[in-house]
């Protein structure tokens, strides 16, 4: 009888730990990260009797949960790189909004600045005319300000997300810690604590949208996890916690840290795999840094390019023209922490038009010896030497002794737009004149024509007449000898300046024609609008890695252009694996509510059944006793 009974009560009790379980899972169909869990069902060993064994029943095994750790670790690595990609491409598109088009872009304004100078050419003691050059010009460095303020706005609210992102962060990672000691506390009863092994996976999921980990299990059933390949965040019961921090080299820029103790350890951008931070910081060292760069080359090379040529001409009251904008002063180089050395590195525009939109770093490989990496492509430059030595159009003056190893950090346009701005208002000081004139003799009879005459200083050196004895011969005033005309050919001044002015003639001269090249006459000067003319040639100049300075922005805004659509792109298409990836991970893990409910039914029947087997054993013993107490 007690064998019954106790099949019954065994059968009764494993139907209802199964029917405890479906219900449990029926619960957990919306709980992210649940895994379905399933009861493992055993028959206790049955009694041995002279006539064979006879069962003694059914008891529950182990309840386990239906896990795939391939498919998990995957999508959970998925996740990470979508993140990385998402994060990016976000950022990418608020930069891209930062540079407009039209009329309001910054190029339009860089446009009608230059075009203005037509106008002047035209009419150059027209005090409006000079006064919209200036207008267009206050409002071209304005606009350049704008856009700077915009960026630095940008890296602050980049700043402020990589910290609330690492709140976050830090908030998962002491989770993770404190379910590491939950599970230890109760590894040692041999039966897997389901609920905490999904709450662990899910918070490390969710840690790898933040940044990409690899977990390391541990024998008392607790997991180590690391980020950036190998620095641990949490080891066993112990977490550990990371922190943005400025940027030693540019106080303007942030890093990651992680904090062990007294102990920080910067965690490198190219390691840290996947995750939003990864996505940001990519932004932050890469995009937005090429954005300052290629914004801040323009601010230089644009003031730069028509400071000098400004400095070339004559106002309104014959004196020689300063600078139109102010000089854009670089920042030193910044000094690694490690150098031992005393040397200090400055900066400065030795040629405008071979300046490229890069960092730079410059590492002595001794005292006296060192090599410039352009950080944009890692190129190595050939430095040109000095004094100053050169490379990339920048001017390195560099002071001070220097150890081996010594490295430092340049940034040569990273504040520049935000530095440009005019120097003066009077319509009077913009020198449009040339300080340089070119007089045909009275008796020439040829088709001697002056195509170009640019000056090169203030003031132009005393007067050279050019004598020609042929039509393809002619003699210099300031120089023996004879020499070949050939119409296009430039004839340069020879004197202790050789820039001083270059001539480029055309048309057929007759023996006996002249040409007088000097300083242009204090009365005519102010008529005169050689200066404005060159100013407007500017346009034309090949001051952007071969493009026009008119069309720099359109470069600058295409390489936006194009790396925020390759980056939306790449978000589309890792977001698509990562759905696929969770799908597949679901479709094991998941829970299937049909599935569940025609479990349901099938454990309620045998349980409904073991029911009825403690009935009939219920209805044996009572007739047992009533036989017996007859």
């Amino acid at each position: 009888m007690s064998n019954i009974l106790n099949v019954g009560v065994r059968a009764l009790q494993a139907n209802q730990a199964a029917l405890s379980t479906i219900g449990h899972n029926i619960a957990n169909n919306a709980t992210v990260g649940y895994s379905r869990q399933v009861v493992n069902l055993a028959t206790v060993e049955g009694q041995y009797t002279g006539g064979g064994y006879i069962g003694k029943g059914v008891e529950v095994a182990s309840i386990q949960r239906v896990y795939d750790a391939y498919l998990t670790r995957q999508a959970a690595l998925s996740k990470s790189v979508s993140a990385q990609d998402v994060s990016r491409a976000e950022k990418l598109l608020q930069l891209e909004e930062l540079f407009g088009t039209g009329k309001t872009g910054l190029g339009a304004s860089v446009s009608e600045m230059m075009n203005a100078f037509s106008d002047v050419a035209s009419a150059p003691t027209d005090l409006t005319a000079r006064t919209v050059v200036l207008t267009r010009a206050s409002e071209t460095a304005s606009r350049f300000n704008d856009t700077a303020t915009q960026l630095a706005n940008l890296q602050r609210g980049l700043t402020e997300e990589l910290e609330n992102s690492v709140s976050t962060l830090n908030t998962l990672i002491t989770g993770i810690a404190e379910v590491n000691r939950q599970i230890q506390a109760v590894v040692g009863l041999n039966q897997p604590p389901n609920d905490l092994l999904d709450r662990r996976d899910q918070l490390i999921s969710e840690m790898n949208k933040y940044v990409q980990t690899t977990t390391l299990e541990n024998n008392d059933g607790t997991v180590s996890v690391f980020v950036a390949q190998s620095q641990p965040v949490v080891l066993g019961t112990r977490a550990l916690e990371l922190k943005v921090a400025n940027d030693p080299l540019d106080p303007t820029r942030s890093e990651l840290r992680l904090v062990n103790g007294s102990t920080e350890v910067k965690l490198q951008d190219s390691m840290l795999g996947g995750g939003s931070l990864s996505g940001l910081m990519r932004f932050q060292n890469e995009d937005l840094v090429e954005a300052q760069n290629l914004l801040g080359r323009m601010a230089v090379s644009i003031t730069t390019a028509i400071n000098a040529q400004h400095r070339l001409g004559l106002d309104l009251d014959g004196d020689p023209g300063g600078d139109l904008f102010t000089p854009v002063a670089m920042a030193d180089g910044a000094a690694f922490a490690s150098n031992t050395g005393s040397a200090a590195i400055g900066i400065s525009v030795a040629d405008a038009s071979q300046l490229r939109a890069s960092d730079y770093r410059v590492t002595f490989t001794s005292p006296t010896t060192y090599t410039v990496t352009r950080l944009s492509d890692g190129a190595t430059p050939a430095v040109a030497p000095g004094p100053p030595p050169t490379v990339d159009g920048l001017a390195l003056d560099i002071t001070g002794a220097a150890a081996t190893g010594d490295s430092f950090l340049l940034r040569p346009y990273a504040q520049a737009a935000g530095n440009m701005h005019t120097l003066f208002a009077s319509p009077r000081d913009l020198a449009v004149a040339s300080p340089v004139q070119a007089s045909m003799g009275t008796t020439n009879t040829g088709g001697l024509a002056v195509g170009k005459l640019a000056a090169g200083s203030v003031p132009a050196p005393a007067n050279v007449t050019i004598t020609f004895t042929s039509g393809t011969q002619y003699t210099r005033s300031d120089v023996p000898g004879t020499f070949t005309y050939s119409p296009g050919t430039p004839i340069s001044y020879d004197g202790a300046n050789p820039s001083a002015w270059t001539l480029t003639l055309s048309g057929a001269p007759q023996p006996g024609d002249t040409l007088t090249v000097g300083a242009i006459n204090p009365a005519y000067a102010p008529l005169d609008a050689g200066n404005a003319k060159a100013l407007m040639d500017l346009r034309d100049m090949k001051l952007f890695d071969g493009a026009p300075l008119t069309d720099g922005y359109a470069a600058l805004i295409a390489n936006v252009g194009v790396r925020a659509q390759s980056a939306q792109y790449a978000a589309d298409v890792s977001k698509s694996i990562a759905e696929d990836l969770e799908a597949q991970r679901t479709g094991v893990s998941g829970v299937n509510l049909d599935e569940e409910a025609a479990k349901l039914i099938q454990y309620q029947q045998a349980y409904q059944a073991s029911a009825k087997m403690l009935q009939v054993a219920q209805s044996i013993f009572d007739a047992l006793i009533t036989t017996v107490t007859r």
